[in-house]
């Protein structure tokens, strides 16, 4: 994580809903909101909450109870300690609402026999505004140091699978579609070697057979016995105080792409695909996207004190590395960031995916825009996103908070070095989430103290993902803090506009129809997104699309450009609701580019 002087700066809000007061310096214990239920479900909008958003954090009436564990809570002495964790949502039942698992970490000292280990934690959605701990009947109640998660249906039987990345071994959990999974990574064979620690990971069909394949990123290798401590090494001193190592000084590890073999079976064709050449780089978030419009994904990875990395699919089993020379690799200056996570969209409506990319503190966030022949250029000054440089980011995704048609940034924060706050260095290990508002002209604007105590009140945090867990077109925000418990953020701001959630369902394509581009026409203009796996920081969301429809009370058509090579139109009925699409049962279009 690259450390830079920077002025101090003191964060001071003060909020208060619902009974709950919550400052940057003190935060009081929160009053914990009781559920609201009407007819159009729980945690019901108000016109009295001020928009475009009002988030208020609902995880403790909701049953969202996990404490995260990652290492020491006071200080760091290792960077193993600061990672935190990740995300992912999925419906494991298949029952049409969205479920939420979380993973945990660990600690260095080993605990009494006595005491139970930590675990990550699936929380089942009652639907009714809260959830049930399922872990251990689901048989997810594995130990181990957690690090990312990513969703996938690998075998297309219908029920999404999960992989979850270690400081160890990763481990596949498959659905075994009656409410329980079972862990098969190593005779899958994507356990990895256990000494490369695993961060990000997507699931992607980047050979468009049918079947989800698997890009796992690793982040450094580690070693207790040879890693220095706080105040040992030039790489362990951030403004005079001694502070955990790394990762400049660690040694790297490459990333790793599995191939699907299609019998439960997957090949590491790291070498082959050229993914591997990409070493010396300390890897964490992975989102895909068809940044080219070719057809086939392409992959982006968030690098800490090291350039990021753009596979480009050549169309042949192979990767190339096109960070550099398509712009997303550096800043606008041409220096190396530390990045963390990265999420993908179109925030300027030319349907073309753009990425916007969280670093460490006295940095700026990036934001390139995709210029359409295979270039981006930074936009992050004249979106006015360019002023927020004191605090470190890591999950973030675009959203559409009030349904305008036009996508908003969610990003969360907090610092790796707990010294920042006994040392007086200017910082807060604490920080807030950051919320910008999308002004529909290429700009944003920071409307983060003024969108509820959701945003407002301090935390480390790490994971964030993005879903519409109550089906009512309210995209909610679900964040893993260290040393804490998780927040899921509901946004209680009324608004009178429309939206359409749009589900998959690949036939010759892979079953979650992942690497789909989707685009909704409706009226004047038209919204493009693409079905992935992954994304944010070391997380992954619904994989249902959500699209804000401003003040359109209808949809003219839903094109979708499958995996496979169909395109398909499809002539939906009506707004602000779900609808299904199957490949193969709308009207084709033509082939994709190159087919």
């Amino acid at each position: 994580m690259l450390a830079w002087g920077r002025s101090s700066r003191v964060f001071l809000s003060l909020c208060l809903v619902a009974g709950r007061i919550a400052t940057a310096q003190i935060v009081q214990p929160a009053f914990v909101p009781p559920i609201e239920r009407s007819a159009k479900g729980p945690y019901p909008p108000s016109t009295a909450n001020i928009g475009p958003a009002w988030f208020v954090d609902v995880a403790q009436p909701a049953g969202l109870r996990m404490q995260n564990v990652n290492g020491g809570v006071n200080t760091k002495k290792y960077i193993i300690e600061t990672t935190g964790s990740g995300v992912a949502i999925l419906d494991y039942d298949h029952d049409g609402w969205p479920d939420i698992f979380l993973v945990n970490g660990d600690t260095l000292e080993a605990k009494p026999a006595h005491e139970s280990l930590p675990t990550s934690h699936l929380y089942h959605n009652n639907h009714d505004g809260t959830f049930t701990d399922v872990t251990a009947a689901a048989g997810l109640s594995a130990a181990g140091w957690g690090q990312g998660a990513c969703v996938g249906d690998y075998d297309n039987d219908g029920y999404d699978d999960l992989y979850v990345t270690y400081y160890g071994k990763n481990r596949l959990y498959h659905n075994e579609r009656n409410g329980t999974f079972k862990e098969v990574a190593a005779d899958a064979g994507v356990a990895g070697n256990g000494k490369s620690w695993g961060a990000g990971c997507a699931f992607v069909d980047y050979d468009r057979d049918g079947r989800l394949d698997l890009m796992v990123s690793n982040y450094a290798y580690f070693d207790l016995a040879t890693t220095p401590k706080p105040g040992e090494g030039v790489m362990c001193i951030w403004k005079g105080t001694p502070v955990m190592c790394g990762p400049r000084g660690l040694p790297s590890t490459p990333n790793v792409l599995y191939h699907n073999l299609g019998n439960g079976k997957f090949a590491d064709v790291s070498k082959a695909s050229g993914i591997e050449k990409t070493n010396g780089h300390y890897c964490l978030g992975v989102s895909t996207l068809d940044y080219n419009n070719d057809g086939w994904p392409d992959i982006y990875v968030a690098c800490d004190s090291t350039p990021s990395i753009l596979y480009r699919n050549n169309k042949d089993g192979t990767f190339t590395d096109v960070g550099a020379e398509t712009g997303v690799a550096f800043d606008e200056d041409g220096r190396e960031q530390a990045g963390m996570g990265a999420t993908i969209g179109d925030y300027d409506g030319d349907g073309r995916p753009d990425i916007f990319k969280t670093n460490f503190s006295d940095d700026r966030s990036s934001l390139y825009r995709n210029n359409g022949d295979g270039t981006f250029s930074s936009r992050i000054f004249e979106a006015g996103l360019g002023l927020n440089t004191q605090y470190l980011g890591w999950g973030a995704m675009f959203l559409d908070v009030d349904n305008d048609g036009w996508l908003d940034i969610l990003s969360v924060n907090g610092h790796v070095y707990p010294e920042v706050d006994t040392a007086h260095l200017g910082s807060s290990y604490k920080e807030p989430r950051l919320l910008y508002w999308n002004t529909g002209d290429g700009k944003f604007k920071d409307i983060s103290q003024k969108a509820g105590p959701g945003c407002t009140e301090p935390a480390s945090s790490r994971g964030l993902a993005i879903a519409d867990l109550w089906n009512d077109g309210r995209q909610s925000a679900v964040v893993n803090n260290m040393s804490g418990t998780p927040m899921l953020l509901v946004n209680l701001a009324a608004n009178k506009n429309h939206w359409l959630g749009v589900t998959l369902e690949g036939t010759k394509s892979n079953r979650d129809g992942i690497g789909a581009q989707v685009t909704v026409f409706s009226g004047s203009r038209k919204f493009v997104q693409e079905v992935r796996s992954g994304s944010s920081y070391i997380s992954s969301n619904d994989l249902r699309l959500h699209f804000g429809l401003g003040e359109s009370t209808g949809v003219d058509r839903i094109e979708v450009r499958w995996p496979s090579g169909l395109n398909e139109s499809f002539a939906p009925k009506g707004v602000d609701h779900f609808v299904s699409l199957t490949e193969g049962s709308g009207k084709a279009q033509n082939h994709l580019p190159g087919t």
